[in-house]
Protein backbone atom coordinates (compact mmCIF):
# COMPACT_ATOMS: atom_id res chain seq x y z
CA UNK A 1 0.00 0.00 0.00
CA UNK A 2 2.46 2.70 -1.08
CA UNK A 3 2.29 5.31 -4.27
CA UNK A 4 4.30 7.55 -5.44
CA UNK A 5 3.70 11.01 -3.82
CA UNK A 6 2.41 13.55 -6.15
CA UNK A 7 4.25 17.16 -6.07
CA UNK A 8 2.97 19.78 -3.74
CA UNK A 9 1.25 21.59 -6.27
CA UNK A 10 -0.81 18.48 -6.93
CA UNK A 11 -1.07 17.72 -3.33
CA UNK A 12 -2.94 21.33 -2.84
CA UNK A 13 -5.65 20.01 -5.32
CA UNK A 14 -6.33 16.91 -3.88
CA UNK A 15 -10.21 16.26 -2.09
CA UNK A 16 -10.38 15.31 1.71
CA UNK A 17 -11.41 11.86 1.91
CA UNK A 18 -14.87 11.91 3.76
CA UNK A 19 -15.44 9.45 6.64
CA UNK A 20 -17.55 6.99 5.38
CA UNK A 21 -20.79 6.55 7.59
CA UNK A 22 -23.77 4.86 8.09
CA UNK A 23 -27.08 6.04 7.07
CA UNK A 24 -29.04 7.70 9.05
CA UNK A 25 -32.26 6.07 9.10
CA UNK A 26 -30.42 2.84 9.98
CA UNK A 27 -28.42 4.06 12.57
CA UNK A 28 -30.63 5.47 14.77
CA UNK A 29 -32.75 2.47 15.48
CA UNK A 30 -29.16 1.25 17.47
CA UNK A 31 -26.13 1.98 18.95
CA UNK A 32 -23.94 0.96 16.55
CA UNK A 33 -21.13 2.78 15.50
CA UNK A 34 -22.25 5.85 13.58
CA UNK A 35 -18.68 6.33 11.47
CA UNK A 36 -17.60 3.36 9.85
CA UNK A 37 -13.01 4.14 9.08
CA UNK A 38 -11.25 4.97 6.37
CA UNK A 39 -10.36 1.80 4.25
CA UNK A 40 -6.32 1.08 3.63
CA UNK A 41 -7.04 2.71 -0.23
CA UNK A 42 -9.21 5.79 1.76
CA UNK A 43 -6.07 6.26 3.49
CA UNK A 44 -3.72 5.89 1.21
CA UNK A 45 -5.41 8.49 -0.58
CA UNK A 46 -5.88 11.06 2.22
CA UNK A 47 -2.18 10.58 3.55
CA UNK A 48 -0.66 11.53 0.34
CA UNK A 49 -2.68 15.00 0.46
CA UNK A 50 -0.07 16.04 3.18
CA UNK A 51 2.30 18.88 2.43
CA UNK A 52 5.69 17.86 4.62
CA UNK A 53 5.94 21.13 6.31
CA UNK A 54 9.24 21.96 6.94
CA UNK A 55 7.83 23.50 10.17
CA UNK A 56 4.66 21.43 11.03
CA UNK A 57 2.49 23.90 12.86
CA UNK A 58 -0.42 20.69 13.97
CA UNK A 59 2.28 19.37 16.18
CA UNK A 60 2.12 22.40 17.92
CA UNK A 61 -1.78 22.56 17.39
CA UNK A 62 -1.98 19.00 19.06
CA UNK A 63 -2.30 19.17 22.78
CA UNK A 64 -0.07 15.73 23.47
CA UNK A 65 2.40 16.86 20.43
CA UNK A 66 1.56 13.93 18.37
CA UNK A 67 4.32 14.05 15.68
CA UNK A 68 1.49 14.67 12.83
CA UNK A 69 3.75 14.55 9.41
CA UNK A 70 5.96 11.90 10.78
CA UNK A 71 2.99 9.26 11.15
CA UNK A 72 1.40 10.35 8.12
CA UNK A 73 4.52 10.04 6.10
CA UNK A 74 4.59 6.44 7.68
CA UNK A 75 0.92 6.12 6.50
CA UNK A 76 1.35 7.37 2.76
CA UNK A 77 4.95 5.07 2.94
CA UNK A 78 2.31 1.71 3.59
CA UNK A 79 4.31 1.12 6.89
CA UNK A 80 1.28 1.04 9.18
CA UNK A 81 2.51 -0.50 12.28
CA UNK A 82 5.35 2.20 12.30
CA UNK A 83 2.78 4.48 12.06
CA UNK A 84 0.64 3.24 14.30
CA UNK A 85 3.19 2.96 16.99
CA UNK A 86 4.50 6.85 16.32
CA UNK A 87 1.16 8.04 17.68
CA UNK A 88 1.73 6.03 20.57
CA UNK A 89 4.96 7.64 21.45
CA UNK A 90 2.70 10.33 22.60
CA UNK A 91 -0.84 9.28 22.66
CA UNK A 92 -1.81 6.83 25.22
CA UNK A 93 -5.32 6.56 23.96
CA UNK A 94 -5.34 6.98 19.70
CA UNK A 95 -8.52 4.77 19.17
CA UNK A 96 -10.03 6.96 21.31
CA UNK A 97 -9.03 10.48 20.20
CA UNK A 98 -8.65 9.54 16.72
CA UNK A 99 -12.74 9.45 17.24
CA UNK A 100 -13.64 11.92 19.71
CA UNK A 101 -11.03 14.70 19.59
CA UNK A 102 -11.92 18.01 17.98
CA UNK A 103 -9.05 18.04 15.65
CA UNK A 104 -10.77 21.04 13.86
CA UNK A 105 -9.69 23.26 16.45
CA UNK A 106 -6.24 21.59 17.47
CA UNK A 107 -4.39 20.12 14.37
CA UNK A 108 -6.61 20.23 11.54
CA UNK A 109 -7.29 23.81 12.55
CA UNK A 110 -3.83 25.27 11.24
CA UNK A 111 -2.82 22.90 8.62
CA UNK A 112 -1.70 25.03 5.60
CA UNK A 113 -4.31 22.68 3.17
CA UNK A 114 -7.37 24.33 4.83
CA UNK A 115 -6.26 27.73 3.60
CA UNK A 116 -7.57 26.58 -0.21
CA UNK A 117 -9.56 23.66 0.62
CA UNK A 118 -9.75 21.22 3.68
CA UNK A 119 -7.27 20.53 5.80
CA UNK A 120 -5.32 16.97 5.83
CA UNK A 121 -7.90 14.29 7.83
CA UNK A 122 -5.36 14.14 10.80
CA UNK A 123 -8.01 12.38 12.97
CA UNK A 124 -9.80 10.07 10.22
CA UNK A 125 -6.07 8.90 10.10
CA UNK A 126 -5.27 8.36 13.38
CA UNK A 127 -8.43 6.58 13.79
CA UNK A 128 -7.34 4.49 11.00
CA UNK A 129 -3.34 3.44 11.87
CA UNK A 130 -5.32 2.46 15.50
CA UNK A 131 -7.99 0.13 13.98
CA UNK A 132 -4.99 -1.66 12.17
CA UNK A 133 -2.85 -2.37 14.93
CA UNK A 134 -5.53 -3.59 16.95
CA UNK A 135 -6.96 -5.55 14.24
CA UNK A 136 -3.69 -7.09 13.32
CA UNK A 137 -3.15 -8.21 17.03
CA UNK A 138 0.13 -5.88 16.89
CA UNK A 139 0.10 -3.05 19.33
CA UNK A 140 3.20 -0.91 18.93
CA UNK A 141 3.97 -0.11 22.78
CA UNK A 142 6.85 2.28 23.62
CA UNK A 143 9.62 0.93 25.51
CA UNK A 144 9.85 0.90 29.13
CA UNK A 145 12.61 2.57 31.28
CA UNK A 146 14.80 1.19 34.45
CA UNK A 147 12.81 0.91 37.08
CA UNK A 148 13.27 4.17 39.40
CA UNK A 149 12.04 3.09 43.02
CA UNK A 150 9.37 5.98 42.62
CA UNK A 151 5.65 5.36 43.01
CA UNK A 152 3.10 7.48 41.61
CA UNK A 153 -0.55 7.26 42.60
CA UNK A 154 -3.34 8.81 39.71
CA UNK A 155 -6.53 9.43 41.10
CA UNK A 156 -9.53 8.88 37.99
CA UNK A 157 -8.98 6.68 35.19
CA UNK A 158 -10.17 9.50 32.96
CA UNK A 159 -8.26 10.59 29.53
CA UNK A 160 -6.13 12.65 31.79
CA UNK A 161 -5.14 9.99 34.63
CA UNK A 162 -4.60 7.53 31.51
CA UNK A 163 -2.27 10.08 29.69
CA UNK A 164 -0.72 10.97 32.93
CA UNK A 165 -0.34 6.71 33.20
CA UNK A 166 1.26 6.28 30.04
CA UNK A 167 4.21 8.57 30.18
CA UNK A 168 5.25 7.97 33.49
CA UNK A 169 5.15 4.30 33.35
CA UNK A 170 7.79 4.92 30.15
CA UNK A 171 9.62 6.76 32.45
CA UNK A 172 10.33 3.82 34.77
CA UNK A 173 7.86 4.95 37.63
CA UNK A 174 5.63 2.38 38.98
CA UNK A 175 2.25 4.00 38.60
CA UNK A 176 -1.06 2.63 40.08
CA UNK A 177 -4.63 4.19 39.34
CA UNK A 178 -7.42 4.60 41.20
CA UNK A 179 -11.25 4.44 39.64
CA UNK A 180 -14.29 5.22 41.77
CA UNK A 181 -16.36 3.21 39.61
CA UNK A 182 -16.29 -0.19 38.96
CA UNK A 183 -15.35 0.02 35.21
CA UNK A 184 -11.83 1.74 33.52
CA UNK A 185 -12.34 5.30 31.76
CA UNK A 186 -13.95 7.58 33.22
CA UNK A 187 -15.90 10.05 31.06
CA UNK A 188 -14.87 7.74 28.53
CA UNK A 189 -17.24 5.09 29.41
CA UNK A 190 -19.84 6.53 30.92
CA UNK A 191 -19.89 9.98 29.42
CA UNK A 192 -19.61 9.65 25.16
CA UNK A 193 -22.41 7.11 24.14
CA UNK A 194 -21.14 3.43 22.10
CA UNK A 195 -22.72 5.06 18.68
CA UNK A 196 -19.70 7.60 19.19
CA UNK A 197 -17.10 5.92 21.13
CA UNK A 198 -17.20 2.17 21.48
CA UNK A 199 -16.96 0.96 24.78
CA UNK A 200 -14.03 -2.01 23.29
CA UNK A 201 -12.10 0.23 22.04
CA UNK A 202 -11.71 1.93 25.56
CA UNK A 203 -11.02 -1.24 26.87
CA UNK A 204 -7.88 -2.00 24.74
CA UNK A 205 -6.13 1.47 25.14
CA UNK A 206 -6.28 0.17 28.81
CA UNK A 207 -5.61 -3.03 28.14
CA UNK A 208 -2.24 -1.30 26.38
CA UNK A 209 -1.69 0.34 29.34
CA UNK A 210 -1.83 -2.31 31.59
CA UNK A 211 0.66 -4.25 29.19
CA UNK A 212 2.78 -1.63 29.82
CA UNK A 213 2.68 -1.91 33.35
CA UNK A 214 0.44 0.40 34.66
CA UNK A 215 -1.46 -0.66 37.82
CA UNK A 216 -5.35 -0.30 37.75
CA UNK A 217 -7.66 -0.74 41.23
CA UNK A 218 -12.02 0.12 40.50
CA UNK A 219 -14.36 0.96 42.85
CA UNK A 220 -12.05 2.86 45.26
CA UNK A 221 -13.33 6.79 45.78
CA UNK A 222 -10.30 8.39 46.74
CA UNK A 223 -11.12 11.04 49.70
CA UNK A 224 -13.77 8.19 51.16
CA UNK A 225 -12.22 4.81 50.70
CA UNK A 226 -9.17 6.19 51.52
CA UNK A 227 -7.32 9.50 51.97
CA UNK A 228 -4.77 11.78 50.13
CA UNK A 229 -2.77 11.87 52.75
CA UNK A 230 -2.82 7.99 53.57
CA UNK A 231 -1.90 7.18 50.00
CA UNK A 232 1.04 9.12 50.42
CA UNK A 233 2.56 8.42 54.53
CA UNK A 234 0.88 4.88 54.45
CA UNK A 235 0.56 3.49 51.34
CA UNK A 236 3.90 5.04 50.89
CA UNK A 237 3.30 6.81 47.16
CA UNK A 238 5.97 9.21 46.40
CA UNK A 239 3.48 11.48 44.13
CA UNK A 240 -0.35 11.69 43.63
CA UNK A 241 -1.74 12.88 40.84
CA UNK A 242 -5.58 13.76 40.79
CA UNK A 243 -7.46 13.48 37.72
CA UNK A 244 -10.47 13.46 39.34
CA UNK A 245 -12.68 15.15 36.39
CA UNK A 246 -15.97 18.00 37.03
CA UNK A 247 -18.24 15.65 37.30
CA UNK A 248 -20.79 17.54 39.36
CA UNK A 249 -23.86 17.96 37.32
CA UNK A 250 -25.21 21.98 37.12
CA UNK A 251 -29.18 22.52 36.83
CA UNK A 252 -30.94 25.84 35.64
CA UNK A 253 -32.35 26.76 39.57
CA UNK A 254 -35.67 27.14 37.78
CA UNK A 255 -38.91 25.64 39.24
CA UNK A 256 -40.38 22.16 38.74
CA UNK A 257 -36.53 20.48 38.12
CA UNK A 258 -37.40 18.13 41.21
CA UNK A 259 -40.28 16.76 38.55
CA UNK A 260 -39.95 13.49 37.59
CA UNK A 261 -38.95 12.94 34.01
CA UNK A 262 -36.37 15.94 34.87
CA UNK A 263 -32.91 15.12 34.87
CA UNK A 264 -29.10 15.94 34.29
CA UNK A 265 -26.84 14.29 31.17
CA UNK A 266 -24.93 13.13 33.63
CA UNK A 267 -27.47 10.65 35.12
CA UNK A 268 -29.50 9.79 31.59
CA UNK A 269 -25.81 8.73 30.15
CA UNK A 270 -24.44 7.08 33.08
CA UNK A 271 -27.39 5.09 32.87
CA UNK A 272 -26.98 4.27 29.56
CA UNK A 273 -23.59 4.23 28.46
CA UNK A 274 -21.76 2.81 31.59
CA UNK A 275 -24.87 0.96 33.10
CA UNK A 276 -25.99 -0.20 29.45
CA UNK A 277 -29.91 0.64 30.69
CA UNK A 278 -30.43 0.55 27.57
CA UNK A 279 -30.83 -3.46 27.63
CA UNK A 280 -33.11 -3.09 30.31
CA UNK A 281 -34.31 -5.78 32.10
CA UNK A 282 -31.08 -7.72 30.79
CA UNK A 283 -29.10 -5.17 32.13
CA UNK A 284 -30.32 -4.47 36.01
CA UNK A 285 -30.71 -0.61 35.36
CA UNK A 286 -33.92 0.98 34.94
CA UNK A 287 -34.56 4.49 32.80
CA UNK A 288 -37.39 6.47 31.97
CA UNK A 289 -39.00 5.20 28.96
CA UNK A 290 -38.34 7.04 25.99
CA UNK A 291 -40.60 5.63 23.52
CA UNK A 292 -43.19 7.22 21.61
CA UNK A 293 -42.45 9.98 23.62
CA UNK A 294 -41.35 14.06 23.07
CA UNK A 295 -37.62 14.96 24.74
CA UNK A 296 -36.25 17.88 24.98
CA UNK A 297 -32.29 18.12 25.50
CA UNK A 298 -31.36 21.67 27.28
CA UNK A 299 -27.85 22.75 26.41
CA UNK A 300 -25.60 23.08 22.80
CA UNK A 301 -22.51 21.32 24.13
CA UNK A 302 -21.37 17.58 22.88
CA UNK A 303 -23.19 16.22 26.00
CA UNK A 304 -26.08 17.90 24.74
CA UNK A 305 -26.15 16.35 21.01
CA UNK A 306 -24.83 12.62 22.81
CA UNK A 307 -27.96 12.66 25.00
CA UNK A 308 -30.97 13.78 22.46
CA UNK A 309 -29.31 11.12 20.20
CA UNK A 310 -29.05 8.52 22.65
CA UNK A 311 -32.98 9.78 23.59
CA UNK A 312 -33.86 8.86 19.61
CA UNK A 313 -32.34 5.70 19.78
CA UNK A 314 -34.20 4.50 22.86
CA UNK A 315 -37.38 5.21 21.01
CA UNK A 316 -38.62 8.87 21.67
CA UNK A 317 -40.93 9.96 19.22
CA UNK A 318 -39.52 13.80 18.87
CA UNK A 319 -35.93 14.68 20.22
CA UNK A 320 -35.17 18.29 20.24
CA UNK A 321 -32.52 20.80 21.54
CA UNK A 322 -33.22 23.79 23.27
CA UNK A 323 -30.82 26.35 23.17
CA UNK A 324 -30.36 29.58 24.47
CA UNK A 325 -27.99 31.08 21.89
CA UNK A 326 -28.40 30.51 17.78
CA UNK A 327 -26.42 27.70 15.63
CA UNK A 328 -23.38 30.02 15.25
CA UNK A 329 -22.50 30.39 19.01
CA UNK A 330 -22.93 25.71 19.60
CA UNK A 331 -19.79 24.85 20.68
CA UNK A 332 -20.77 21.10 19.67
CA UNK A 333 -18.79 20.03 16.82
CA UNK A 334 -19.98 20.68 13.61
CA UNK A 335 -19.76 17.02 12.81
CA UNK A 336 -22.05 16.01 16.15
CA UNK A 337 -24.10 18.81 15.02
CA UNK A 338 -24.82 17.31 11.35
CA UNK A 339 -24.86 13.44 12.47
CA UNK A 340 -27.79 14.53 14.57
CA UNK A 341 -29.79 16.79 12.11
CA UNK A 342 -29.34 14.05 9.76
CA UNK A 343 -30.99 11.62 12.35
CA UNK A 344 -34.17 14.20 12.64
CA UNK A 345 -33.13 15.61 15.80
CA UNK A 346 -34.94 19.05 15.67
CA UNK A 347 -33.35 22.22 16.91
CA UNK A 348 -34.87 25.08 18.83
CA UNK A 349 -32.46 28.16 19.30
CA UNK A 350 -32.94 31.11 21.19
CA UNK A 351 -35.09 29.49 23.86
CA UNK A 352 -34.45 28.82 27.47
CA UNK A 353 -36.77 26.80 29.57
CA UNK A 354 -38.00 28.93 32.92
CA UNK A 355 -40.36 26.81 34.65
CA UNK A 356 -40.84 22.86 34.35
CA UNK A 357 -44.84 22.16 34.62
CA UNK A 358 -45.81 18.67 36.51
CA UNK A 359 -49.20 16.82 36.71
CA UNK A 360 -50.96 15.94 39.58
CA UNK A 361 -48.89 12.90 40.00
CA UNK A 362 -45.47 15.10 39.79
CA UNK A 363 -44.65 13.99 36.02
CA UNK A 364 -42.88 16.53 34.09
CA UNK A 365 -45.72 17.48 31.01
CA UNK A 366 -44.30 20.91 29.61
CA UNK A 367 -41.16 22.78 29.84
CA UNK A 368 -42.46 26.92 30.19
CA UNK A 369 -40.10 28.54 27.58
CA UNK A 370 -39.45 31.75 26.67
CA UNK A 371 -37.63 33.62 23.33
CA UNK A 372 -34.05 35.10 23.56
CA UNK A 373 -32.80 37.64 21.32
CA UNK A 374 -28.40 38.06 20.99
CA UNK A 375 -27.36 40.84 23.09
CA UNK A 376 -23.53 41.87 23.49
CA UNK A 377 -20.69 39.40 23.70
CA UNK A 378 -20.27 37.87 27.39
CA UNK A 379 -16.96 36.46 29.38
CA UNK A 380 -17.02 33.52 26.89
CA UNK A 381 -16.97 35.83 23.89
CA UNK A 382 -20.14 34.98 22.38
CA UNK A 383 -23.23 37.14 22.47
CA UNK A 384 -25.13 36.99 25.56
CA UNK A 385 -29.01 36.01 25.06
CA UNK A 386 -31.37 37.96 26.51
CA UNK A 387 -35.06 37.25 27.27
CA UNK A 388 -37.47 38.68 25.18
CA UNK A 389 -40.55 39.80 27.05
CA UNK A 390 -44.08 38.44 26.78
CA UNK A 391 -42.68 35.44 24.32
CA UNK A 392 -43.29 32.57 26.77
CA UNK A 393 -44.55 29.52 25.62
CA UNK A 394 -45.18 26.00 26.97
CA UNK A 395 -43.87 23.04 25.02
CA UNK A 396 -45.01 19.51 25.83
CA UNK A 397 -42.51 17.01 27.41
CA UNK A 398 -42.34 14.09 28.55
CA UNK A 399 -38.29 13.73 29.30
CA UNK A 400 -35.89 17.01 29.81
CA UNK A 401 -32.66 16.67 30.19
CA UNK A 402 -30.11 19.17 31.57
CA UNK A 403 -26.86 19.52 29.94
CA UNK A 404 -25.56 22.98 30.90
CA UNK A 405 -22.38 22.18 32.39
CA UNK A 406 -20.69 20.56 35.13
CA UNK A 407 -18.33 21.54 37.89
CA UNK A 408 -15.99 20.09 40.41
CA UNK A 409 -16.75 16.94 42.54
CA UNK A 410 -15.29 18.31 45.67
CA UNK A 411 -15.00 15.13 47.85
CA UNK A 412 -10.95 15.09 47.29
CA UNK A 413 -10.70 18.60 48.17
CA UNK A 414 -13.25 18.05 51.30
CA UNK A 415 -10.81 15.36 52.57
CA UNK A 416 -7.05 17.42 51.92
CA UNK A 417 -7.38 20.25 53.94
CA UNK A 418 -3.99 21.48 52.81
CA UNK A 419 -5.33 21.43 49.16
CA UNK A 420 -5.85 25.43 47.93
CA UNK A 421 -8.79 25.65 45.84
CA UNK A 422 -10.04 28.40 43.17
CA UNK A 423 -13.14 29.77 42.43
CA UNK A 424 -16.19 26.74 42.20
CA UNK A 425 -14.11 24.10 43.81
CA UNK A 426 -11.50 23.56 41.41
CA UNK A 427 -7.77 23.14 42.30
CA UNK A 428 -5.12 25.37 42.13
CA UNK A 429 -1.99 24.03 40.37
CA UNK A 430 1.07 25.95 38.75
CA UNK A 431 0.44 25.93 34.95
CA UNK A 432 3.78 24.88 34.21
CA UNK A 433 4.18 21.57 36.55
CA UNK A 434 0.33 21.08 37.65
CA UNK A 435 1.44 20.95 41.05
CA UNK A 436 -0.45 21.82 43.77
CA UNK A 437 -0.43 23.72 47.22
CA UNK A 438 0.50 20.02 48.69
CA UNK A 439 4.12 18.97 48.12
CA UNK A 440 4.04 15.80 46.16
CA UNK A 441 0.29 16.36 45.07
CA UNK A 442 -0.68 17.31 41.31
CA UNK A 443 -3.80 18.00 39.47
CA UNK A 444 -4.55 18.46 36.26
CA UNK A 445 -7.69 18.28 33.28
CA UNK A 446 -10.78 19.42 34.15
CA UNK A 447 -10.72 19.19 38.21
CA UNK A 448 -8.41 22.03 37.58
CA UNK A 449 -10.27 23.82 34.25
CA UNK A 450 -13.16 23.01 34.35
CA UNK A 451 -15.24 20.93 32.03
CA UNK A 452 -13.24 20.77 28.76
CA UNK A 453 -12.19 18.20 26.04
CA UNK A 454 -10.78 14.67 25.78
CA UNK A 455 -7.69 15.42 24.47
CA UNK A 456 -6.95 18.95 26.64
CA UNK A 457 -7.35 16.86 29.49
CA UNK A 458 -5.02 14.74 27.75
CA UNK A 459 -2.22 17.28 27.61
CA UNK A 460 -2.84 17.83 31.15
CA UNK A 461 -1.62 14.23 32.27
CA UNK A 462 1.37 14.26 30.09
CA UNK A 463 2.13 18.31 31.45
CA UNK A 464 1.58 16.69 35.04
CA UNK A 465 3.87 13.31 34.23
CA UNK A 466 6.90 15.69 33.00
CA UNK A 467 6.17 17.79 36.48
CA UNK A 468 5.99 14.89 38.57
CA UNK A 469 8.85 13.06 37.13
CA UNK A 470 10.79 16.48 37.51
CA UNK A 471 9.79 16.41 41.04
CA UNK A 472 10.93 12.77 41.98
CA UNK A 473 13.95 13.49 40.08
CA UNK A 474 15.03 16.15 42.24
CA UNK A 475 17.51 15.81 45.23
CA UNK A 476 15.75 14.23 48.19
CA UNK A 477 15.63 16.78 50.48
CA UNK A 478 13.07 19.06 48.36
CA UNK A 479 11.07 16.09 48.66
CA UNK A 480 10.81 15.99 52.47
Amino acid sequence: MTAQRPSVKERVKLPRQPMPERAANARVRDFGEVNLGYDAALALAEAVRCLECASPKCVGGCPVGVKVSEFVALVAAGDLLAAAAKVREDNALPAVTGRVCPQEDQCEGVCPLGKRGSPLAVGHLERFVADYERRVGEIGLPPIAAPTGRSVAIVGSGPAGLSCAGDLVQRGHRVRVFEALHELGGVLVYGIPEFRLPKEIVRQDVESLAAMGVEFETNVVVGKTVTVDELMREEGYDAVFLATGAGLPRFLGVPGEHLNGVCSANEFLTRVNLMKAYRFPQADEPLFDCRGRDVAVIGGGNTALDSVRTALRLGARRGSILYRRSREEMPGRAEEIHHAEQEGVEFQFLVNPVEFVGDEAGALVAARCQRMELGEPDDSGRRRPLPIPGSEFELPLALAVIAVGTTANPIVQSTTPDLATRRGGYIAADPRTLATSKPGVFAGGDIVTGAATVILAMGAGRTAAAGIHEYLDAEPGRRA
